[in-house]
């Protein structure tokens, strides 16, 4: 886990953020698990694939050309790989907090089973031709603009 450099945490405006491939059917369906289940709208999104995204993952030496690992940020931490869907059911509340108990496995435990998935995500569950285009009621919860 890391934390926000205090201008970058500035432009996000406090926001909790999930950044993730859209191009990756597995990323978006857990956008859109977290769109349907965020009742508070606590978070807002970015599409690694933008200024943004890619600034971000830049930021963390990731590539930025291959996703492996959602980013999520709450709170002013950055999160990844299976620490990040921890970090996102916990700030959702409710039932889902249970699955913070996932942070309990051994980081070497965790990080192997993440990246056999990650590895994998395209051949396992597909990969869409073109990113998701928010529709324009979802496009007030994206942060587009970049640093």
């Amino acid at each position: 886990m890391k934390r926000l450099r205090p201008e970058l945490a500035r432009q996000l405006q406090n926001h909790d953020l999930i950044v993730f491939d859209g191009e990756c059917v597995l990323c978006s369906g857990f956008f859109r698990f977290m769109l349907h289940f965020d009742h508070g709208q606590r978070f807002h999104f970015a599409l690694a694939q933008s200024d943004l995204g890619q600034q971000l993952y830049h930021a963390l030496n990731l590539p930025t050309d291959d996703f492996e690992t959602n980013l999520v940020i709450v709170n002013g931490r950055i999160y990844q790989r299976l620490d990040a869907f921890i970090a996102a059911m916990g700030a959702l509340g409710g039932i889902w907090r249970l699955l913070t108990l996932l942070r309990f496995i051994p980081a070497p435990i965790k990080d192997f089973l993440y990246h056999r998935i990650a590895r994998n995500r395209y051949a396992i569950f597909g990969r869409y031709d073109t990113c998701l285009v928010p529709t324009p009621g979802l496009r007030a919860r994206f942060i587009e603009g970049g640093f």
